[in-house]
């Protein structure tokens, strides 16, 4: 997973897969997915994420029990 956040445009990427994108869908207005072939998830784009408070991340590890 790789982040990128554009500080000048207020925007978050999100590429979770290095695999190429062949579908893009608008969830609303400000967030859209790209998928793979295979139907993956492989990038997710925020727009205005620190103005929705998607950015800074805040990051939380799980502890094995």
């Amino acid at each position: 997973m790789h982040t990128t956040y554009f500080d000048e445009d207020d925007i978050l990427v999100i590429r979770l897969s290095d695999k190429p994108i062949v579908r893009e869908v608008s969830q609303n207005w400000n967030t859209h997915i790209s998928y793979a072939e295979d139907g993956s998830t492989v990038e997710v784009v925020l727009l205005e994420a620190r103005a929705n408070g998607a950015y800074p991340l805040d990051v939380q590890h799980a502890r094995a029990a």
